[in-house]
Order: structure tokens, then C-alpha cells, then sequence
């Protein structure tokens, strides 16, 4: 049974306008990572946040763990936005701007996961180790950190509810390379521990390959391809796909070679 599923979302934001999301059918298993990959505007975010009950679709079916989302109660809600959580494209806006770093996770492992405030001082400082920060970021504001150390506070915010799915919009746009390859191994260490599902939505193929099992391509609101990973990587069968590879100079048979194989 897949974590997280869409049936026929479609998303109009005004009326009279064409749809930022046509009718997508996607879904995540557990311990899955499905790339939702495609250009700028193409609704790749909307479907994310549609999946995570932050936005309703105009039609279509959302499901959770094979369940209507619409038709959820009060509690299996509350549950839900526990077991479902977002890392945003601009993490700074997202966090507590009064919050320091460590007062973020740990308010989220309170009041989210239930610990205890002396456990969630404990677990904290591993929180943010796991997503490689020292524990001094701890004090700091958001103004302070720069844009990967916050978009890793805000993954370590999203990690402290102990959830299920997780999607991550652009999760390593303000990393340098070193720290987006260290990130990526975390990712996939927690997903083979907590059997996390991952919806990864990116406008860029150069992680695809080291953390995806299945690539789903959008262009103009609509999916126009889906292959596991390796599959697409290596043997792009639609234009949008390969004009996205071909953005990645040099690189398409390096990051066909690089991919894990499907799940």
C-alpha cells in the first residue's frame, strides 16, 4: 500500500485559468524515493503540497496510507500532519525568525513527537548532528545560519516527529556539493532505518540518480514520464526529459552510472 498517493490532481488557482496541476496520478511506497522532477512552474511544488494536505486539489483524490485524506477525522488529521512533513524550497521563511535553531527541533520533539523536555534537549543535539550541524548552531537565530544551514535545521525539524513521509523541495539548492553528497547519505541511512518515504521534487537531475527508486517528469502541469531512475536516466524517452538531462552538461551517462537500482 503506497504512504502517500494522488489520484487525478488537478489545481486551478483562478477561475477561467489553465490548471498549475492536469490530472497527475502519483504515488509513494514505503521506504520509497519518487523524484518529481521538471522545470520551473511545471507544478511539481503544488503537487507536493497537495500530497501533504497543505493545499486542496480543485479535483482528484488525495490519499494517506490508502485513505481518503477529505475523509479523515479530527485525530487521524492530527496524526496525519505528524506522520507527513515538508521541507521547504526557502527553508529561512519556514522556521521561527524569534526561534533559535535548537529551540525549532525541539519544539517539534515535544510537541510533536512527545518527548520530554530534558529528551528532547538530548535529542536535539543527535538531530542536528544527523543532518551534519554542529551542536554551537544550536543557539543561533535564523538570521544567522546560512541558507544550507537552515534548509538542515528545518530537515532536522521535519525529522524530530519521527514522520513518515517527508517531502523535499529542492533540499539541497543552498548546499555546496560537499555537503549536498553528506546529506544524501543521511537521507537514505534514515529511510533504510525509519523506512521513510521521500518525495524529492527538484528542477535539477544531479542527485536524482544517488537518491531516487523512481522519476516522475513534469512539464506544464502534467506528468509526461515515469521510469525507475536508471532506467530514465540512462534512456530519457520524452523531449521535456532530455532537455532537463541535457541542462547537466556531460553529465547524463556519469549520473545513469551513479544510480541505485529500483527498490
Amino acid at each position: 500500500m503506497s504512504r502517500a498517493s494522488g489520484e487525478g490532481l488537478t489545481k486551478i488557482w483562478a477561475p477561467g485559468a489553465a490548471p498549475a496541476v492536469d490530472r497527475v496520478d502519483i504515488a509513494i511506497d514505503e521506504g520509497e524515493t519518487v523524484a518529481l522532477v521538471g522545470a520551473s512552474g511545471s507544478g511539481k511544488s503544488t503537487v507536493g503540497r497537495m500530497l501533504a494536505g497543505l493545499e486542496s486539489p480543485t479535483a482528484g483524490v488525495v490519499k494517506w496510507a490508502g485513505r481518503p485524506i477529505a475523509r479523515l477525522g479530527r485525530a487521524e488529521r492530527r496524526r496525519m500532519q505528524r506522520d507527513v512533513q515538508v521541507v521547504f524550497q526557502q527553508p529561512r521563511a519556514s522556521l521561527n525568525p524569534r526561534w533559535t535553531a535548537g529551540e525549532t527541533v525541539r519544539e517539534a520533539l515535544v510537541h510533536a513527537a512527545g518527548r520530554d523536555r530534558r529528551a528532547a534537549r538530548i535529542a536535539c543535539d543527535e538531530l542536528l548532528a544527523c543532518v551534519g550541524l554542529d551542536r554551537g548552531i544550536a543557539g543561533h537565530r535564523p538570521a544567522a545560519l546560512s541558507g544550507g544551514q537552515a534548509q538542515r535545521v528545518a530537515l532536522a525539524r521535519a525529522l524530530a516527529a519521527d514522520p513518515r513521509f517527508v517531502v523535499l523541495d529542492e533540499p539541497f539548492s543552498a548546499l555546496d556539493p560537499i555537503h549536498a553528497a553528506r546529506l544524501v547519505e543521511r537521507l537514505r541511512d534514515l529511510q533504510r532505518t525509519r523506512g521513510l518515504a521521500y518525495l524529492f521534487i527538484t528542477h535539477d537531475f544531479g542527485r536524482v540518480g544517488q537518491l531516487a527508486d523512481r522519476v516522475a517528469v513534469m512539464a506544464a502541469g502534467r506528468i509526461v514520464e515515469t521510469d525507475t531512475a536508471t532506467t530514465l536516466l540512462g534512456r530519457p524517452g520524452r523531449p521535456e526529459t532530455r532537455a532537463l538531462l541535457d541542462a547537466v552538461p556531460g553529465r547524463r551517462q556519469r549520473l545513469a552510472a551513479q544510480s541505485f537500482p529500483a527498490s
